[in-house]
């Protein structure tokens, strides 16, 4: 079965475009690397009466917005030789030299297991 990492991001509007851009870049590699998909979803329809409103789940400050992203691989021992592979390509390493467009702090993330997929 499928397995997914799972993260939230606060990032603030004026950063969209070097978060895109990051987003983008760290998406290449990680389907070069064997992930089955990489979405990332910039927060659009968040007044929610119901629940608890990702704004708040993110903690978000006046001025940001929140990503809800997701990476999927074909099973837990895949995510990990992924990861691996992820985590020694000199690209990421070089996207990691500066501070993210993003506060890590804030910064939601786990690996999951799928249980239903229709």
């Amino acid at each position: 079965m499928a397995y997914v990492d799972g993260f939230v991001v606060a990032v603030p509007k004026k950063k969209l475009q070097a978060y895109r851009q990051m987003a983008q870049k760290a998406g290449r590699v990680w389907k070069e690397h064997g992930a089955v998909e990489y979405r990332e979803c910039a927060g659009d329809d968040l007044k929610v009466k119901m629940g608890m409103p990702f704004p708040r789940l993110a903690r978000l400050k006046p001025g940001e917005t929140v990503f809800f992203s997701w990476i999927v691989y074909k099973s837990r021992s895949h995510r990990d030789r992924v990861i691996a592979k992820v985590m020694k390509d000199p690209r990421l390493q070089t996207m990691m030299t500066g501070p993210p467009p993003f506060d890590m702090k804030r910064m939601a993330y786990g690996g999951f297991k799928m249980l239903v997929d229709l």
